[in-house]
């Protein structure tokens, strides 16, 4: 079917909402960019003259699409290489979507996007439209094809597995980069202690490569343990400059910024976004680093990078 300029028009002005609802089913911004292409493919397709509802009708095409999506996603997680992490995404990216409530930038934490793989399909998609977009239970129904009491007990059931001791911390951005900073000077202090300060006894470090770049495969747990490991990672030598001109081609210059809502340290080796440690940041202190550098997951934050108004780096690895 034929498709006119209004028709694209109607349709562009739902894609960045619809890119922020598949962001958060997914945990993956490229998947997120596939499921919004694919309703709009079924939208070229559909007989729109009878729809009545253009926001629902995209809203409960895109959920399906994702939904699916989840059904394979989670059989290559099960073969994924090391710790699977969410794609990260940085401040301002209107993939992130609304952000006026506690609820919708949490929904949006990595922290949380990782719990929520402990969901099921049907109970993520009933907490991300309610939680985070406000959808009355009535209208969830409707879109996953489920009685409205049903929605009502997924979304009971979802809050109960997702309810966390911690209490996440939000922060302002010259906040984050304050803190980003202290952070990135006690890792490159070479004193552990000045780092164990910063973190909760109970910290907890995790990593994804994808099996593509060296990343430890299993957590590391404690603050002391966490602290020796990253003035390790980071103590200047001529060998640690030596490998990241082998392996990057070049020393990541460390950029403080925010991500997901969280502190956050980017390394970036020219225009290219090679790593990215957020920080989950309580009233005690960084309770959790998240360090993706998987190639695959950068990929978006890299097209970004260069039309960013990022600053000066703060330091460079290994100098």
């Amino acid at each position: 079917m034929a498709i006119s300029a209004y028709d694209i028009d109607l349709f562009e002005r739902s894609r960045g909402r619809l890119e922020a609802i598949a962001y958060r089913l997914l945990g993956s911004a490229t998947d997120a960019e596939d499921a919004v292409q694919d309703t709009f493919l079924r939208w070229h397709g559909a007989d729109r003259d009878r729809i009545e509802n253009t926001e629902a009708w995209l809203t409960k095409v895109l959920t399906n699409v994702c939904l699916n999506q989840l059904g394979s996603a989670r059989v290559r997680r099960e073969r994924y290489v090391g710790t699977w992490l969410p794609e990260p995404l940085l401040a301002g990216d209107r993939m992130l979507g609304p952000d006026e409530t506690t609820e919708q930038r949490e929904s949006v934490s990595i922290a949380m996007l990782t719990l929520m793989e402990q969901l099921s399909a049907n109970e993520r998609a009933v907490y991300v439209l309610r939680e985070a977009f406000g959808y009355p239970h009535a209208e969830i129904a409707q879109i996953l094809d489920l009685s409205e009491t049903n929605c009502q007990q997924l979304y009971r059931r979802a809050k109960q597995r997702l309810t966390r001791a911690r209490t996440r911390r939000t922060i302002k951005a010259a906040t984050a980069d304050k803190i980003t900073e202290e952070f990135l000077a006690a890792a490159l202090s070479g004193d552990p202690e000045s780092l164990i300060k910063l973190l909760t006894d109970d910290a907890v470090s995790v990593a994804d490569g994808g099996g593509k770049v060296p990343a430890r495969s299993t957590p590391i747990v404690g603050a002391l343990k966490i602290a020796r490991f990253l003035t390790g990672v980071f103590r200047p030598s001529a060998s640690r400059r030596a490998l990241a001109e082998d392996f990057f081609s070049g020393a990541p210059d460390l950029y403080p910024a925010v991500s997901n809502g969280d502190p956050a340290v980017l390394a970036v080796v020219g225009d290219r976004v090679i790593g990215v440690i957020a920080l989950e940041l309580t009233e005690d202190g960084v309770a959790a680093l998240h360090i993706q550098a998987n190639p695959d997951k950068l990929a978006r934050l890299t097209r970004q990078w260069p039309d960013l108004d990022h600053g000066e780096p703060i330091a460079r690895f290994g100098a």
